[in-house]
């Protein structure tokens, strides 16, 4: 197929490829802020600036940030950037390669200044590391001041450890104490940050083997989902795994969200207190780690593409490259669900592969939204991966003890937070998992997203036998972004927040006959 572009890991680019991306990339930041083809305008299709009824009512969601849309997303910035550099491909930074699991974020997004391999220019401010805003933004729904996202023209997107919350207290002095630190030191808290989160938990079960329960390992267990609608989003994952939970050898469903999200916030400034090897500051609000402005920060499309090869890789696997099948009435499939309706879908509704992923554009009638139906094979869409095959797989996971952690309420948590789970082995208290929450500030206040609100993280304890955690105890523990620490037992200063539920589950191992 003609015209057809390759997308690759950005660390395999060569130099003239990087040279023709990091040159895209720089001219369409360039742009004036209203060009349909400007960064200004495709980042913030995500989250702010709102439209639509949500633009100053908290009752609806005004960005476009729907999980069914991402693969027309990467499409739309990477057909922006052939506009100035044509036969440019979006990379991919591969989140499960061993670099990552050392090294964490490749240095191309770390550095400032970007030196031409052919000197085309002088150096330039490299678009790749942040994004300085060309216009303003303000937060029109937030009573919260330490939750506003305001952004002045000039505000440049920030990660871990610093904070992009321009009006709240603290944060200034907060930033300024990061900035002493140096950049070496704040790029090696960033990379811990990463690390940590794709390679931690992992600890060792009764027969002294080291079991992993990091973000690489589910992105494994993801592949192994076994229909689209569960693969696709955690609140349909919930359901299923509610539902099957008692059936003899089940594993939970791990969703493809589930890992997204993780990423997002461990790059916005999110992780696990109380655990020797997280590093977590309270002060710390990066752009990634929220719904608004996520897509601001350049890394956002580079993290998406990689989520859109996993994809891929699950449509190869399972042999569904040119379908894809909904559950007909599945929770996680209505409107409603997660942040509430995109502007222009009313509540209630139904989605399905035909449903518009407005603002993008059938290439074929630029007066009709595309839809999941037109996106579903990539052939169809002018590009390829350099490696599409599904990750290799580790020795066939054992069905296992189940945690569940329940009775949490994302409407009674202010915006994104993180759930983990810990058992008492040997008189110490060891992280079993964990579920990242991306989530928005205002849920409580949307009237049409008022569905499937509460968070059920299902955590499998592999390598542990039923008899070894019959007479073990397990906490859940509840960690915000307000709050150094977590919550556990409702403690805490968010009104609302009630004490979490840990359930054990062992019915699915009652007569398996594996060895655990």
């Amino acid at each position: 197929m003609s015209g057809v572009v390759t997308r690759k890991n950005i660390r395999h680019l060569n130099p003239k490829e990087l040279d023709n991306l990091v040159w895209a990339f720089f001219a369409i930041q360039q742009l004036p802020p209203n060009d349909p083809n400007s960064f200004f305008v495709i980042a913030g299709y995500h989250g702010e600036p709102f439209r639509g009824a949500g633009y100053a009512n908290p009752s609806w969601w005004g960005g476009y940030c729907n999980h069914g849309n991402h693969r027309a997303y990467v499409l739309r910035l990477e057909r922006a950037l052939q506009s100035k550099v044509p036969g440019v491909a979006m990379p991919y930074w591969d989140e499960t390669e061993e670099f990552s699991l050392h090294y964490g974020i490749p240095p191309i997004f770390l550095q400032k200044t970007y030196t031409f391999y052919d000197n085309r220019s002088p150096p330039i401010p490299n678009p790749l590391f942040s994004y300085k805003f060309q216009a303003w933004i303000t937060d029109r729904l937030s009573p919260i001041p330490d939750a506003n996202y305001t952004k002045p023209v000039g505000y440049e997107t920030v990660r871990y450890p610093f904070s992009g919350l321009v009006d709240a207290m603290g944060t200034l002095i907060h930033n300024e104490n990061m900035s002493i630190k140096g950049e070496v030191e704040t790029n090696r808290m960033l990379n811990d940050n990463v690390v940590k989160r794709l390679n931690s938990s992992s600890f060792k079960n009764s027969c002294g083997k080291s079991i992993p329960a990091g973000v690489n390992d589910k992105f494994k267990d993801c592949l192994e989902a076994p229909n689209y609608t569960v693969f696709s989003n955690t609140t349909s994952a919930q359901r299923w795994n509610d539902d099957h939970l008692s059936e003899i050898g089940f594993q939970p469903v791990v969703p493809l969200e589930s890992l997204h999200n993780s990423i997002h916030l461990a790059i916005g400034g999110f992780d696990i207190p109380h655990h020797g090897n997280f590093d977590h500051d309270a002060g710390a609000n990066g752009d990634m780690g929220e719904n608004d402005t996520a897509a601001f920060d350049p890394i956002f499309f580079f993290h998406h593409c990689f989520i859109d090869l996993m994809f891929w890789r699950w449509q190869v696997r399972h042999k569904q490259c040119d379908s894809l099948e909904i559950i007909q009435g599945y929770p996680g499939t209505n409107s409603v669900d997660s942040q509430g309706p995109t502007p222009g879908v009313a509540g209630g509704t139904w989605l399905t592969l035909d449903s518009p992923l407005d603002p993008f554009k059938n290439p074929h009638d630029p007066t009709k939204a595309i839809t999941s139906k037109e996106v579903i094979n990539i052939a169809n869409l002018g590009y390829d991966y350099d490696n599409p095959e599904p990750l290799l797989a580790g020795p066939p996971n054992q069905p296992a003890p189940i945690l569940t952690v329940s009775n949490i309420n994302r409407a009674a948590v202010s915006g994104s937070f993180v759930v983990s789970a810990w058992a008492l082995q040997n008189d110490k208290w060891i992280l079993v998992g964990t579920e990242a929450v991306l989530s928005r500030w205002q849920v409580a206040g949307c009237q049409n997203c008022q569905n499937h609100l509460e968070v059920r993280a299902h955590i499998p304890m592999k390598g542990w036998s039923r008899e070894e955690t019959d007479n073990m105890s397990f906490k859940g523990y509840l960690h915000p972004r307000t709050l150094k620490g977590g919550v556990l037992g409702g403690s805490g200063p968010q009104q609302g927040v009630r004490e979490s539920t840990i359930k054990l589950s062992t019915d699915h191992l009652r007569s398996s006959k594996s060895k655990l």
